[in-house]
């Protein structure tokens, strides 16, 4: 587990799933995807996922508040995806979700990753998280890794 403090009172921390205030966030977004997409188009990782080797998982705090987390899961040797990006309510339209993105395609490169890749959902409620990955580089691509084509998934990729 690591811990990267920001001298601004932001900090992230690797590896940590354990606690109330993480396992209920992770909650918030397991039910939020269930909630814009069917079940079978849902490809979270649940908690034993999340600690999967290959995986890699942070949580991101203001001070001693949880703001929210990000996970990188590594594909092969040269290509990644970022998994379970959330932001807890409180911290909305605050800069977390920039902050952890940054915090993974600079891990991504660290780990000599070249390619992120994503799978969000399609509907309006994830229209804040592809304006996001957008304005981070991220195009349009088709499935990749063991997806298949589904209408309630979008799949975005870029180079790093």
């Amino acid at each position: 587990m690591t811990d990267a403090a920001g001298r601004d009172g932001w900090h992230i921390v690797e590896g940590d799933l354990s606690g109330a205030p993480i396992r209920a966030l992770l909650e918030r977004h397991f039910a939020g995807m269930l909630a814009n997409s069917p079940e079978e188009s849902c490809h979270f990782l649940d908690f034993e996922g999340l600690k999967a080797p290959g995986v890699t998982f942070w949580s991101i705090h203001c001070g001693p508040d949880l703001a929210g987390c990000g996970a990188l899961k590594r594909l092969d040797g040269r290509h990644g995806e970022i998994k379970s990006m959330r932001t807890a309510d409180a911290f909305l339209r605050r800069g977390v979700a920039a902050r952890m993105l940054s915090h993974i395609i600079e891990e991504a490169r660290a780990a000599g990753l070249e390619r992120l890749s994503l799978e969000t959902g399609s509907g309006a409620a994830f229209e804040p998280a592809l304006a996001l990955y957008r304005r981070h580089g991220f195009t349009d691509c088709g499935p990749f890794a063991d997806y298949r084509p589904d209408p309630f998934s979008r799949f975005m990729t870029r180079a790093i």
